[in-house]
């Protein structure tokens, strides 16, 4: 009698309560070993600036409500892109170099991720799932 008084408390208290509100990043980041990556990627970057119109080397885009975003380009021949959708994520992309490109992409809640490229050549994507 007391184990069934036990389990059902149990039950009952697992039926009644707050579910669990988990949240976390799955991030999946992609980094050019050499010049052929370095081209493939810069490829994809340059296909996506194409098919949204975009004519800067670096651009930031945000649909959704309280994300942030930072981007910064010292050389020549720099490829950036931040593209957020979802809220309350937050990216930086700084190039200090010549010819890199690289593009974070975030989707979900709450992702965060920050890029440092020094250097020449280098390329990488960054993409987020954040919950």
């Amino acid at each position: 009698m007391k184990r069934t008084l036990t389990a059902l408390t149990l039950a009952a208290a697992t039926a009644l309560s707050a579910p669990a509100h988990a949240g976390g990043v799955i991030s999946f980041e992609v980094e050019a070993r050499n010049a052929n990556d370095a081209q493939a990627i810069g490829i994809l970057l340059g296909t996506y600036q194409v098919m949204n119109d975009i004519k800067a080397n670096g651009h930031i885009t945000q649909n959704g409500m309280n994300n942030i975003a930072a981007m910064a380009q010292r050389g020549t021949g720099n490829v950036g892109v931040i593209h957020q959708e979802g809220d309350n994520h937050d990216a930086s992309l700084q190039q200090t170099g010549n010819h890199n490109a690289y593009g974070i992409f975030q989707v979900g809640n709450g992702a965060s991720g920050h890029v440092d490229q020094a250097g020449n050549g280098q390329a990488g994507l960054l993409f987020q799932i954040g919950f």
